[in-house]
């Protein structure tokens, strides 16, 4: 049946909203040219949807508002291009002084950071969900400060299932392969399983199916892609490419383009975010889909779960209390909560998590968060271990997949 939807007005008009993403090219330390008493903070974000700048301009003409002392200048960029900003930024000594991005534990290690708890007030600090908490700290402190937190579930197209023949959205492998080729075959560019191995988000699509046999990318101390456990995972992607399963040339399709296919109706499963819900409420609200756990070996639960986080870069000691004034503006409830709920991701703090529980939308996938396994984000090489499966990790298509495994862990260890 189709679903029935009550995620705000706001999700839909994220969606809708067309903004040009600006790049302010800042510097990031100094603060020369502030007014007397003035400070100037720097602020480097991605873009998670069209609205993301219009949202983050709105939270700032807020804070600027009752701090008229504090102006903050926003640079928004693309997940293509966020990871070799920063670390130019960080390099030529401009890192900016707030920064949303997801790898912080390398920049914990270089002594850059301002640990969690000496940029936010105790009452903020205490209302993360400890468990998002303990995924930012680094030798017991937290370095970084929860942002949003989001879960993967599978997205069916139930009209897709049926017409194949296949009785129930899949909870197995074995299951998946066979409701998926089924699919493949009703022809009509129809694909079974939307499988995205490109550059955008490898690294989240190879979690799903090694994590799912039984493998790991490791812990905060030690990176382990080649570990024989990540086989089976690596093996069952190969399989249901070489079955057909899947869309056509998996190795360098991207996430985001592809989940659009299955907005249209066009592919039968594909592994989606929250904020796909309220994609398919803009752009086809009449799709027949349902949304259930993401099928494993054995069919046992799991879900792939990810947190962003802000995190302060120590440029200039003088801009602590600006920096505190700011991030505990935003997490106030009335600021935060229609942040996250505009951007259609799940709320990392207990008043937020409060508010947003009886939407009907993140119902399912706060019913898997549970079960959900992180990215070994706390250990310094996982910025290398991420851009090392979007680069090479789409080769699953053509190579043998210990090759592959054997090729990402070669360049990890080499960073």
């Amino acid at each position: 049946m189709k679903k029935s939807l009550r995620l705000s007005a706001a999700v839909a008009v994220a969606a809708a909203a067309s903004l040009t993403l600006a790049s302010c090219g800042f510097g990031g330390g100094s603060g020369e040219g502030d007014a007397e008493g003035a400070t100037t903070l720097d602020l480097l974000v991605p873009s998670y949807s069209d609205a993301t700048q219009g949202l983050w301009e709105d939270v700032i003409a807020g804070f600027e508002e009752e701090n008229p002392d504090i102006t903050v200048n926003l640079e928004v960029q693309s997940w293509d291009n966020l990871e070799s900003v920063i670390a130019t930024k960080v390099q030529g000594g401009e890192a900016p002084d707030i920064y949303n991005g997801g790898p912080f534990a390398g920049f914990a290690a270089d002594g850059l950071l301002y640990p969690a708890e000496e940029v936010v007030s105790a009452e903020t600090y205490s209302d993360f969900q400890e468990s998002f908490l303990a995924n930012a700290e680094v030798d017991g402190t937290a370095y970084a400060l929860p942002l949003i937190a989001s879960a993967r579930a599978l997205f069916v197209n139930n009209a897709l299932l049926e017409q194949a023949g296949v009785a129930a959205a899949p909870t197995t492998w074995d299951e998946l392969l066979d409701a998926a080729t089924k699919i493949s075959a009703l022809g009509g560019g129809i694909a079974g399983y939307g499988m995205p191995l490109g550059s955008e988000e490898a690294q989240a699509e190879a979690a799903v199916w090694l994590w799912g046999g039984g493998g790991t990318f490791g812990d905060a101390t030690e990176i382990t892609v080649d570990d024989p456990a990540n086989l089976p995972g690596a093996d069952q992607i190969k399989k249901m490419i070489d079955a057909g399963a899947t869309q056509a040339d998996p190795g360098s399709t991207d996430r985001s383009p592809l989940m659009e296919i299955f907005i249209q109706g066009k592919i039968g499963m594909q592994v989606g975010l929250p904020p796909t819900v309220g994609q398919i409420e803009e752009n086809n609200p009449e799709l027949d889909y349902s949304i259930v756990p993401i099928p494993t070996q054995d069919g046992n639960p799991f879900t792939l779960g990810v947190m962003d986080q802000l995190m302060a870069f120590q440029n200039d000691g003088d801009k602590q209390d600006a920096i505190t004034k700011f991030l505990d503006y935003y997490y106030t409830s009335d600021v935060y909560v229609p942040w996250v709920e505009a951007e259609g991701f799940l709320p990392v703090t207990k008043s937020g998590a409060e508010a947003l529980g009886g939407e009907e939308a993140l119902a399912p996938f706060l019913e898997v968060l549970p079960d959900a396994q992180f990215y070994p984000s706390t250990n310094p090489q996982w910025s290398a271990t991420d851009a090392a499966f979007k680069a090479l990790f789409g080769q699953i298509q053509t190579k043998p997949a210990q090759d592959v495994l054997t090729e990402i862990q070669a360049q990890v260890d080499a960073s």
